[in-house]
C-alpha cells in the first residue's frame, strides 16, 4: 500500500499482533474510549454526524443519522447494538480483511456507539464461514472482558456494555439488517417490511443500531482526532476512506485503503501494478452482485458517492471485480442471475418469481436485444415491487451491462 494514503481502518494492519489486546494499547488502542466516556453522549453523536460518515456496508446511509435515530427513538428503554460482519456479497471481503488482523478497534467502535446511544447489549454477527474472522474475534471478545472493557462500569465509569457473537448460516439474504434481526431472535431469515426500520423496532422490537464491521472501524478515529480532520480526507461529499476488495487478473489484487475520489485508473495500473501479461482491461463490476458494471470510458472518474451516483453507477461495498478481455459477459451475467436466484428466500412472488424467469432467459444460447430488454423490464418491475433490497437488486448489474456491453452480449454467440 502506498504511504501517501492515510489510514484510518488499516493503520494497525502489520504493525500489531490481531491476537494481543497488549499490542493495540501499546499502539494507541482504547485512548478512543478513554475520550469518548468522558464525554456526553450527546457529543459523540454530534461529532459522528459532522464527519459525514457514512455506512459502509453497500447503501451509505450517514451513519451520525442512524446513531441519532436510534438514541432519540426513546429516552430510557432498552436499547441494542448489531455489528453486522455477515459480509455475503460476491467480490467482498473487506470486512473478513479487518477481523481477522485489527479486530480491536472494530470493538473499540462498536462500544464508543453504544455509549452513544445508550445500548447495553450488542451483537456481532459473523458470516458462518469465516472460521479465521470467529476466532480472532472471539479472542479480542474475552481480552476486552479480562481487561474490563467489555461488562460492568467500563473504565470506572457508570456505562456497563455487553457483547455476544452470533454466527450467520450463510444466507446471503441476512446482510439485509432487518433480515439478519430476524435471524438473532431465532426465526427464518425472511426481510420484514419496512417501516418501522431498526431505529425505531428492530432486535425483539426495541431500538436497534446497526452498522457494518468497516463503519464501526472508522469511530475510534473520529473521537480520537475530531470530526474536522477527518472531513479533510476525502471528496465534497464523500468523506474519509474506503477499503476496496480488487479481485479479477491484475497483478497485486487485494484489499486496499484509499480515499474518496481515487479513479479506477490509479488503482489499477498504480496500486495493483496494471493487468497481468496478456490481459487487457475492458470493464469492471463494482459494488458486487449488487453493484454495477462500467467499462473504460469511465477509468477517471473520482470513486466517490456522488460523482458515481452522477454517472448512474453505485460504490456499494466498495468491491471492484475487474473484467479483462477475455471474460464472456453473456456468462457473466447469467451467473450473477443464477445466484440472486439461488438467494431469493421466496416470501414474495416477484422477486421469487422473477429472479426464475430472468436466470433462464439469460440462459438463451442465441440472446438478442429484445432478450435484454425483456431481462431489464422484469427488474424494473422486482425493483418496484419486491420486499427487500435482494429483489430490487439485479435492476443494477442488468441495467449497466446492457449500457455498456449489449453488443458483445448479442453478438457472442455469433463470434464464438
Amino acid at each position: 500500500m502506498k504511504s501517501e494514503y492515510p489510514l484510518i481502518v488499516s493503520k494497525n494492519i502489520s504493525r500489531i499482533n490481531p491476537l494481543s489486546l497488549d499490542d493495540y494499547i501499546k499502539n494507541g488502542g482504547i485512548e478512543a474510549l478513554k475520550k469518548a466516556l468522558k464525554q456526553t453522549p450527546e457529543h459523540i453523536v454530534s461529532e459522528i454526524t459532522k464527519s459525514k460518515l457514512r455506512g459502509r456496508g453497500g447503501a451509505g446511509f450517514p451513519t451520525g443519522l442512524k446513531q441519532s435515530f436510534t438514541k432519540n427513538s426513546c429516552s430510557d428503554c432498552e436499547k441494542y447494538i448489531i455489528c453486522n460482519a455477515d459480509e455475503g456479497e460476491p467480490g467482498t471481503f473487506k470486512d473478513k480483511y479487518l477481523m481477522e488482523n485489527d479486530p480491536f478497534t472494530v470493538l473499540e467502535g462498536i462500544i464508543i456507539s453504544a455509549y452513544a446511544i445508550n445500548a447495553k447489549k450488542g451483537f456481532i454477527y459473523i458470516r458462518g464461514e469465516y472460521d479465521k474472522s470467529i476466532k480472532t474475534v472471539e479472542n479480542a471478545v474475552n481480552q476486552f472482558y479480562n481487561y474490563k472493557f467489555l461488562g460492568s462500569n467500563i473504565l470506572n465509569s457508570n456505562f456497563s456494555f455487553d457483547l455476544e457473537i452470533f454466527l450467520g448460516a450463510g444466507s446471503y439474504l441476512c446482510g439485509e439488517e432487518l433480515t439478519l434481526i430476524e435471524s438473532i431472535e431465532g426465526k427464518r431469515g425472511y426481510p420484514r417490511i419496512k417501516p418501522p426500520f431498526p431505529a425505531e423496532k428492530g432486535l425483539w422490537n426495541k431500538p436497534t443500531l446497526v452498522n457494518n464491521v468497516e463503519t464501526f472501524a472508522n469511530i475510534p478515529y473520529i473521537i480520537l482526532n475530531g470530526s474536522e480532520k477527518y472531513l479533510s480526507i476525502g471528496t465534497h461529499e464523500s468523506k474519509g476512506t474506503k477499503l476496496f476488495c480488487v479481485s479479477g487478473n491484475v497483478n497485486k489484487p487485494g484489499v486496499y485503503e484509499l480515499p474518496f475520489g481515487i479513479t479506477l485508473r490509479e488503482i489499477i495500473f498504480n496500486i495493483c501494478q496494471g493487468m497481468k501479461d496478456g490481459f487487457s482491461f475492458k470493464g469492471a463490476l463494482i459494488g458486487g452482485a449488487a453493484g454495477t458494471f462500467i467499462d473504460e470510458t469511465m477509468l477517471d472518474c473520482p470513486l466517490a458517492y456522488e460523482t458515481l451516483k452522477e454517472k448512474d453507477a453505485t460504490l456499494g461495498s466498495g468491491a471492484i471485480i475487474i473484467i479483462d478481455d477475455k471474460i464472456n459477459l453473456k456468462n457473466l451475467l447469467s451467473n450473477i442471475l443464477e445466484f440472486f436466484k439461488h438467494e431469493s428466500c421466496g416470501k414474495c412472488v416477484p422477486c421469487r418469481i422473477g429472479t426464475t424467469l430472468i436466470y433462464e432467459k439469460s440462459k438463451n444460447k442465441n440472446i438478442n436485444e429484445d432478450d435484454l430488454l425483456w431481462i431489464l423490464k422484469q427488474t424494473e418491475y422486482m425493483a418496484k415491487t419486491s420486499l427487500c433490497p435482494l429483489g430490487q437488486s439485479p435492476i443494477l448489474p442488468v441495467k449497466s451491462i446492457i449500457k455498456y456491453f449489449s453488443k458483445e452480449i448479442v453478438s457472442y454467440e455469433q463470434k464464438n
